[in-house]
Formats: C-alpha cells, sequence, structure tokens
C-alpha cells in the first residue's frame, strides 16, 4: 500500500445516524451471528458424527456450513464495531482484509453451488455412473480446488487495487467493497483493477458458474419430463434447497453489482443497508433452514443426534443422583 499513505482509513457512511437505536441494532446483528454460528456449526458435527451423511452430496454441504460462517464472520463483526462506534471508521489494511474475505465467500459459494449442481446432474441423468464420477476423494480434491482457486484468484483481483493512489476515503456502504475503493482512486491506471474486476469477479465468479448451473437444471428438467411421478418427486426434493438458495444467493450478489455501478438513492436507506448485507446473513441464515428441513436425511440423522445425546445426558444424570444415593446411604448407616 506504499501508494496509499495518504489514506490511513477509510469511512463508511451508509451508517447514517443510528443514535438511541445502536444498541438495539447491535444486539440484532449479535444474535444474528450466534443463530448463523450455531445452526451451521450443529449441521457440520451431524454430517461429522453420522456415518451415513458421509457420501459427496453432504461433503459438499458441510463445505458450503463452513463457509457461511467464514463469509458471516467477515462481516457481523465489524458491523457490531461499527454500530457503537461514532466514527465508522475503519483502516486500511482491515479494509482491504475485509474485501478479501468477503470476495472468497462469494467465489466459494458460487464454486460450491457450482459442484453441488453437477452433483445433482450425475445422479438424476446418469445414475448407472454416480458412484464412478463422484466419488469421496473427487469431492474433496473438488473443495481443495474449489478454496485454492477462490483465494488465488481474489489475491491476484486485490493485487492491483491495493497498489492504486487513493484520493478519497468515503465509502457508501456497511463493509468495503473493491469496487468502491477503486472508485476512489485517482490514478490513470484503475482501469487495469476494473478489468480485472469484470474478468474474474464476474466472468468467472458468477457468468462461468451460473451458465454451468443453467445448463445441468436444463438437463433435469428434460430428463424428469420423460420421468414418472415418482422420480419427479424424488428430483424436486433433491434439486429444490439448491436451487431456492442459488436464486436467493444471485438476488444478493446482482444487487451488490447493480447498487455499486448505479444510483440506488431512491430505495430508502433502511433497504438498501439490509440489502446490501443480505447475501452476508441472510443466506448463511437460509441455507441451514432449508437444507436441515428438506432433506430428510438430516432430518433423520438430527433426530438421533438428539436422542443420543438425551440418552447421554440421562445416563449420566442417573449416575450422578445413584453416587449422591449411595453416598448419602452410606452416612447415614455409618
Amino acid at each position: 500500500m506504499e501508494n496509499s499513505t495518504e489514506i490511513v482509513s477509510f469511512v463508511l457512511i451508509m451508517y447514517g445516524n443510528i443514535g438511541k437505536f445502536m444498541y438495539l441494532y447491535f444486539i440484532l446483528a449479535m444474535l444474528c451471528y450466534i443463530l448463523v454460528i450455531f445452526a451451521n456449526t450443529i449441521l457440520i458435527v451431524i454430517i461429522y458424527v453420522d456415518r451415513n451423511l458421509h457420501e459427496p452430496m453432504y461433503l459438499f454441504l458441510c463445505n458450503l456450513f463452513v463457509n457461511e460462517i467464514y463469509g458471516s464472520t467477515s462481516l457481523l463483526p465489524c458491523l457490531m464495531v461499527q454500530i457503537l462506534s461514532e466514527t465508522h471508521d475503519i483502516s486500511v489494511f482491515y479494509c482491504f482484509l475485509q474485501i478479501f474475505n468477503i470476495h472468497t465467500y462469494v467465489a466459494i459459494e458460487f464454486g460450491t453451488l457450482t459442484t453441488m449442481a453437477y452433483d445433482r446432474y450425475i445422479c438424476i441423468c446418469k445414475p448407472l455412473h454416480y458412484n464412478v464420477l463422484i466419488t469421496k476423494r473427487k469431492s474433496q480434491i473438488a473443495m481443495l480446488v474449489i478454496w485454492t482457486f477462490s483465494f488465488v484468484e481474489v489475491g491476484v483481483l486485490l493485487s492491483f487495487t491495493i497498489h492504486l493512489k487513493l484520493c478519497g476515503a468515503i465509502i457508501d456502504k456497511v463493509h468495503c467493497d473493491n469496487h468502491l475503493v477503486a472508485e476512489l482512486s485517482c490514478s490513470p491506471d484503475r482501469t487495469v483493477s476494473y478489468i480485472h474486476d469484470l474478468v474474474f469477479g464476474l466472468i468467472f465468479t458468477v457468468a462461468a458458474p451460473l451458465s454451468f448451473m443453467s445448463f445441468t437444471y436444463v438437463k433435469i428438467l428434460s430428463v424428469c419430463l420423460k420421468a414418472s411421478k415418482e422420480t419427479k418427486m424424488k428430483a424436486f426434493d433433491t434439486c429444490a434447497p439448491h436451487f431456492v438458495s442459488l436464486i436467493s444467493f444471485v438476488f444478493a450478489c446482482f444487487y451488490n453489482l447493480i447498487s455499486q455501478r448505479y444510483d440506488m438513492t431512491f430505495v430508502p436507506l433502511e433497504l438498501r443497508v439490509i440489502l446490501s448485507m443480505y447475501g452476508l446473513i441472510i443466506q448463511p441464515l437460509l441455507n441451514p433452514v432449508i437444507y436441515g428441513l428438506k432433506l430428510s436425511k438430516i432430518r433423520h440423522a438430527f433426530k438421533r443426534f438428539v436422542t443420543l445425546k438425551t440418552l447421554q445426558m440421562c445416563d449420566v444424570s442417573c449416575a450422578c443422583i445413584q453416587g449422591i444415593t449411595v453416598y448419602l446411604i452410606s452416612k447415614v448407616l455409618y
């Protein structure tokens, strides 16, 4: 950041003047963060503990839940600090760190949803080849590639933005954003950053995965139209959660892309704030709900997990009560 020595911090102006509501907003943000951590962690634990869920589809889901925690952590702790702050400033280092985290979260989310769409495509359209094409080993390699590619891609993207000479420090958002930081540049070479942002950020991260997922859903739909009613219902049950999650995340991403490039002041400030955080708060809360409730294997595994823990607690309680009873009787008798 040698060319940005004049700027030591950015100011996030979308917080506005929250005044007396700051503690209410802080509590709401904290509750959202606790819910995200709890909901996603419990499903990760269930998938890890239950051997019946050690299948590629559920490994992809586990990867998705880990990414939800990662994405919400890139925003919510900072959000809670900013809510209680009077200046709403953020250091240059932490701003770029937040950009890196948020962009990698988006890339990993799209990558995971793409692999899940491919998994459903093979399962429904080529069921006889599923155990050959989709194995646990290949699933693990796919997840490793998704995380590695996302980190490298965003790292290269930020390498252009970091070296821009900045002539401003005002960001009209509740969190840092690469495009808005590049807008603050007074360097003639920021075009390179825009081109890279367009090619890698839009085409590789969003357009390519969406095109592939559209292709898989067209194939799945063509197979389902020729299948029996039972097969159609089974395909719907397995694809519906993924489709809902995908639509929700695409909506969040496209709103942010549009809001960065066009004037959105006609939208009320409160709604703009909520929509700008949709992908980092609502999405991590939505995915555990739709996958946890819709997929029967996860529901049954959750019931077994709760039952087992309840029985273990009862055993421990009974053992403690028995021990205390024996101790008291011995004291009375002797």
